[in-house]
C-alpha cells in the first residue's frame, strides 16, 4: 500500500507540473497581444515544449523534475537568472498531495471496478480543477478550454459507474446525479439570472456541472455550497478586518468550490450521516 501510495504522490507531482504549463499555454494563448511563446506548437496544452515565462528559453528534461527542479535553482531560471514563481512547486505539491490523500482516503473500496472507474476519473478531473483553480485565483475566469475536458471526464467516470449498477440502482443514480446538478448548478444559474452576473459568474455555472456530477447526490451538492461559502468567509474576513478589501469587493470563488468538493467527496458521508441523526431523518 505505502509503495501504490508512493507511485501516486509522484504521478501528482507529475499532474501539477502539467497544470503549471496548461494555465500558462492557456493564458498565453487567451491575450490579445504577441503572446510569450517562439511558435504557436509551443502553446498546445497537450504538445508543446516547455520553456522559461520570462525569457523563453526551451527547458531540458533536468529543468522539469517537479519541486526538485525548482529546489535546486534556488527558485531561478538556469537560463536567465529571473526568479520563478513559488506557484510552481507549490502547485505540484498540491496535485501529489490531492492524489495520495484521495487514494488513503477514498470512502469505499476500490477492489469493486466501478468505484475504481469514479477513482481514476477523480484523479484525472482533478487535474483540470486545480488547473482551474490556479486560473480562476488568478485571473478570475473559468475558461471553457479546462471546463468542458473536466467535465468530460467526470461524466464519463459517473456514466461507468450508473452503468454497472442493478436497474433500480440504476435509476436511483441517475435521479440523485440531475438533482445534483440542480444543486449545484442550478441554483448558480438562479442567481447568475438574478443578479445579472454581478453576485456570480457564468463560469461557476459550468464549474458545478463538474462539481455535481463528480458528488453525485444533492446531500453532496448542499454541502459542497455550504462548506465553499465557509471557506470563502474566512478567506475574506482577515482581509476586511485589515481594511485590504470590502464586503463588496469580487474574489474568485472556483478556487473555494473546487476544494470544497474535494473536502466534500472524501468526508462528506460522516458528516451528511451525522446531521441526518441530529435531526432524525
Amino acid at each position: 500500500m505505502l509503495l501504490i501510495a508512493a507511485g501516486i504522490f509522484l504521478l501528482g507531482l507529475c499532474a501539477g507540473s502539467f497544470v503549471n504549463a496548461a494555465v500558462w499555454r492557456i493564458r498565453q494563448q487567451a491575450k490579445s497581444q504577441k503572446p510569450k511563446a517562439k511558435s504557436q506548437n509551443d502553446l498546445s496544452v497537450l504538445w508543446g515544449r516547455s520553456q522559461c515565462v520570462r525569457c523563453g528559453h526551451r527547458l531540458a528534461g533536468r529543468d522539469l523534475i517537479p519541486i526538485f527542479s525548482w529546489l535546486s535553482l534556488r527558485g531561478r531560471c538556469r537560463y536567465c537568472s529571473k526568479p520563478i514563481s513559488w506557484q510552481y512547486p507549490a502547485v505540484e505539491l498540491i496535485a501529489g498531495l490531492v492524489f495520495v490523500v484521495s487514494y488513503l482516503l477514498w470512502p469505499v473500496v476500490l477492489t469493486d471496478g466501478k468505484n475504481l472507474a469514479l477513482f481514476i476519473s477523480w484523479l484525472t478531473a482533478s487535474v483540470g480543477l486545480l488547473a482551474l483553480a490556479v486560473y480562476d485565483f488568478r485571473w478570475m475566469l473559468l475558461p471553457n478550454r479546462l471546463i468542458y475536458p473536466t467535465l468530460l471526464v467526470a461524466t464519463a467516470g459517473r456514466l461507468i459507474y450508473i452503468a454497472s449498477l442493478p436497474d433500480l440502482d440504476m435509476l436511483q443514480s441517475l435521479l440523485d446525479w440531475g438533482l445534483a446538478l440542480l444543486v449545484t448548478a442550478g441554483l448558480f444559474w438562479l442567481i447568475h439570472l438574478i443578479s445579472k452576473g454581478r453576485w456570480i459568474g457564468y463560469g461557476d455555472v459550468r464549474l458545478g456541472l463538474i462539481t455535481g456530477t463528480i458528488l453525485g447526490t444533492p446531500s453532496n451538492g448542499f454541502l459542497m455550497i455550504f462548506t465553499a461559502s465557509v471557506l470563502g468567509t474566512l478567506y475574506v474576513l482577515p482581509a476586511i478586518a485589515r481594511h485590504k478589501t470590502t464586503i463588496g469587493t469580487r474574489i474568485p470563488f472556483g478556487p473555494f468550490l473546487i476544494l470544497a468538493t474535494f473536502l466534500v467527496l472524501l468526508f462528506g458521508d460522516p458528516v451528511i450521516g451525522w446531521y441526518t441523526d441530529q435531526i432524525g431523518y
